[in-house]
């Protein structure tokens, strides 16, 4: 058995909960199943009867974990859930959240969407201090600072908590009779209430709330603290205002194209990726072809602005598992193959423009570029619907270190050069040239920052653009590794140690 990597930048987490509802279990997990792109390798809800919080949870897919008997052990009205994909700790069932505890401030469940940055300096700390941890997860570090907290109540502990930690946290945190939703106050993350009847919800994106017929209703703001009670919903602000730095990666790749995220609907921004892509990286083709399924809305607005016809050249597996059964005579490319077919019949002596959100590795997109090859196209132009990825995200998002990234300038991966040439390493990202010739593509083409910023209407700098820059928010990172500043900028390090996630 192996198991199959689609060198894509991996989500983070997605969070649901409920509150003053007889099913809360039940609409959580329902919740969870919408948000399941959001992570895919643990799952778990924790729910009140407003006696005691009752926590299931496993791991693997929402559907999986949460077989009907299990979801009758989870009574109450009120429920937080959890998908997880892990960004910071290891991949086991300890690690698995909700994480719940029994501390001076009562019994609590908390589910966290991000990456503390200051998480291990943190942690150092409060095991000097004789605080014991049970899982290698950042989100407990916000546990033990709320028990240590010297506030009477928990609205209190935590405002304290979360004024110690930096970086990237959208948080649910449940007792027995109340539910609170907080928001980083750079707002890194989404996190959005909602209503069903007289229950309130809250999730990741709002597509949880479109599946059980629930009414979207607003934001939660950046430093915010919204409480959930019998006695109504209560709004306060636990951190002073900052610069919003909203992941536009969100928009670009991650969250559902019929979610409504940071204000703005992701299919509209990704279709206005893809017209700007066309204007700014025409190509003399026949015809435009996405890497479905996130390439999908980017090559729709790529067609629309150039005139060409989308075809869904490429088709995809929906059945695909976890793991697989290889040949014993090996296959090339088998793990792209067991995922991805292409239409011979279309792309079959035709000029393909091959459009996807992002390239990260690299190594799919070349073996994808080999596939179309194979299948009779007899170009190849590779259009990507952002800017190049040269450096890692330390603010929830699992991607590779520097040296793994193709269109940084300190990668590992070397493309066959023609013979006396010599790499270009000036500047923070590799050459276009170096880029093709690694992808074997006829052409490469990268929208550019300012159209991005362009498509998700961002006319203040409140996106956060440090995996296209190297730039990080000076006060979010402790420098243990160099990063360029960019012209203007002041030069911040970030932290390999705290911020690397998973190495794949």
């Amino acid at each position: 058995m192996s198991h199959f990597d689609d060198d894509r930048f991996h989500d983070h987490c997605g969070v649901a909960g409920v509150f003053g509802h007889p099913e809360a279990a039940k609409l959580a997990y329902l919740g969870l199943y919408a948000l399941q792109h959001r992570g895919q390798e643990s799952a778990g809800i924790v729910s009140s009867d407003g006696a005691a919080l009752h926590l299931e949870k496993g791991m693997g897919l929402v559907q999986e974990v949460f077989q009907p008997r299990v979801l009758a052990r989870l009574p109450g009205t009120l429920a937080v859930g959890h998908t997880r994909y892990s960004t910071a700790g290891d991949t086991s069932l300890t690690n698995a959240q909700p994480i719940v505890i029994d501390c001076n401030k009562g019994k609590l469940a908390l589910a966290h969407n991000g990456n503390l940055t200051n998480a291990a300096k943190l942690r150092r700390s409060l095991e000097h201090r004789g605080s014991i941890f049970q899982t290698t997860s950042d989100t407990e570090v916000i546990v033990h600072l709320v028990a240590r907290s010297s506030a009477h109540n928990l609205q209190g502990a935590l405002g304290d908590a979360l004024n110690q930690v930096e970086g990237a946290y959208s948080l649910l945190v449940l007792t027995r009779d109340e539910l609170y939703a907080i928001r980083d106050p750079r707002g890194f993350r989404p996190l959005c209430l909602g209503r069903l009847g007289d229950a309130w919800l809250a999730a990741s994106e709002t597509t949880a709330f479109d599946l059980i017929g629930a009414q979207y209703v607003r934001e939660v703001e950046p430093g915010e603290l919204v409480r959930i009670s019998r006695s109504g919903v209560e709004s306060l602000r636990f951190a002073p205002q900052k610069q919003h730095q909203f992941c536009v990666f969100e928009h670009v790749y991650f969250s559902r194209p019929d979610s409504l995220v940071f204000g703005r609907p992701v299919d509209r921004s990704r279709e206005m990726l893809g017209r700007l892509l066309a204007r700014e990286q025409p190509a003399d083709a026949d015809l435009v072809v996405p890497v479905p399924d996130s390439g999908v809305p980017a090559a729709i607005g790529y067609a629309l602005e150039s005139g060409l016809p989308f075809r869904m050249g490429l088709i995809r597996s929906h059945y695909m598992g976890r793991t697989f059964i290889e040949p014993e005579q090996s296959i090339r490319d088998f793990g792209v193959r067991l995922k991805l077919n292409p239409v011979r019949a279309l792309l079959e002596g035709k000029r393909v423009v091959l459009v996807d959100d992002s390239i990260v590795r690299g190594t799919t997109s070349r073996k994808i570029v080999r596939m179309m090859r194979e299948a009779g196209a007899t170009q190849v132009h590779m259009r990507i619907s952002c800017p190049p990825t040269i450096s890692p995200c330390y603010y929830g998002v699992d991607t590779p270190t520097r040296e793994e990234l193709l269109a940084s300038d300190a990668s590992c991966i070397r493309p066959r050069l023609p013979e006396g040439s010599r790499p270009d390493l000036t500047g923070a990202a590799r050459s276009l040239e170096e880029i093709r010739l690694f992808l074997d593509a006829d052409s490469v083409g990268y929208l550019s920052l300012e159209s991005l910023r362009r498509a998700v209407s961002d006319t203040t700098g409140s996106f956060c653009t440090s995996c296209y820059t190297g730039v990080y928010v000076p006060e979010n990172v402790q420098l243990e590794v160099s990063v360029p500043a960019a012209a203007g900028r002041e030069q911040v390090t970030v932290p390999e140690a705290e911020g690397k996630h998973r190495e794949r």
